[in-house]
């Protein structure tokens, strides 16, 4: 299997892209292909332990820079590393696609490369949030910010396939996210989005509340991508500060910072489940080709992860099992 990573995307690129794919290839024992400027990725390589190591690189001379709108960057600059790396893996010469760059770029490139499946109208990027019972997957958290019926009806199919053929979860509990748990809360789109819902082979639960994300209720949870990407990044930084408050208050005396130091040894554990890094990257569901879009601020690990998404998405073939169950759905066309 060979993963085409945009080697040029991301605040650490391409040093700790590099490094993160090369991890993946030596665990994972996959080929990687690294797109970007070939002077700068070959530089990273050249300190690089790269025995038993499958490794090529593909020159792109252009990067398209994180505050750069989508559309217009994706049409000037053709040759930049995220397009080059779609078009690899659309030819045929890879099987999915990485990227911590421009989220709009890689989502449009996916668009535009790939084409959508066949009755999705909106693709939708898909990410893990850790619970109290596992983890949960939520969708959309950022490609769409307004959203139809229809919408939210595919996105909750897209992440019951995902949330049963990648994470294992046996008849995937679906939720709404809304206001209030009564069928008639929220806007016309949420009400009218809750009776499809209702009316389909799902395992519909209803509607939740942001409350009940973290208790693990349901296994998918559906929304529009403006509320799910800032239900993503509250959680991101609630993660982080309340770790900083616990140990900022553990650490007030000398007596109390002895226990401390006992407590985040046994909170390893803790840690690891609230690391977005662990996740790796979000699938974009929806289009015909693996893409996996990962944070801006992704570091080694979360590469290597974001490659280990990749892998299974390819293995388990998210993409066949979405376009079977939208055409026995008969969900909409082009």
């Amino acid at each position: 299997m060979k993963i085409v990573i945009d080697a040029m995307g991301g605040d650490f690129a391409p040093a700790e892209t590099v490094k993160g794919a090369l991890d993946a290839a030596r665990e994972f024992g996959l080929e990687i292909i690294l797109v970007g400027d070939e002077a700068r990725v070959k530089q990273e390589l050249s300190s690089c332990d790269l025995e038993k190591i499958m490794v090529s690189v593909v020159h792109a001379p252009e990067l398209i820079e994180m505050g750069e709108a989508p559309a217009v960057a994706l049409r000037k600059k053709k040759n930049s590393s995220i397009v080059v790396a779609t078009s690899l893996v659309k030819e045929g010469v890879g099987d999915a696609v990485v990227s911590a760059g421009n989220t709009g770029a890689a989502m449009g490139s996916a668009i535009l490369g790939f084409g959508r499946i066949k009755g999705i109208h909106r693709p939708a990027i898909a990410s893990i949030l850790p619970t109290i019972k596992g983890f949960t997957l939520i969708l959309d958290v950022g490609a769409n910010a307004e959203c139809d019926p229809q919408n939210l009806l595919q996105f909750a199919i897209m992440g019951n396939i995902y949330s049963s053929k990648i994470l294992g979860v046996e008849n995937p509990r679906v939720g709404l996210l809304n206001i209030g748990e009564e069928e008639t809360k929220g806007n016309p789109v949420y009400m009218e989005a809750f009776k499809l819902l209702k009316d389909t082979g799902l395992n519909f639960i209803g509607n939740i509340e942001g409350r009940d994300i973290t208790g693990g209720s349901a296994d998918v949870i559906v929304c529009d991508g403006f509320v799910g990407n800032i239900v993503l990044k509250f959680g991101e930084g609630l993660a982080k500060d309340l770790m900083a408050m616990i140990r900022e208050e553990l650490e007030r005396n000398v007596f109390v910072k002895i226990g401390a130091a006992l407590v985040f040894t046994q909170a390893k554990g803790l840690r690891k489940r609230i690391d977005y890094a662990e996740s790796g990257g979000a699938p974009l569901l929806g289009v015909n080709g693996v893409s996996i879009i990962c944070h801006g601020s992704s570091q080694s690990k979360a590469i290597k992860n974001a490659v280990r998404v990749a892998k299974e998405c390819v293995e388990k073939k998210v993409v066949t099992c979405i376009k079977e169950s939208i055409s026995e759905n008969l969900i909409g066309d082009d």
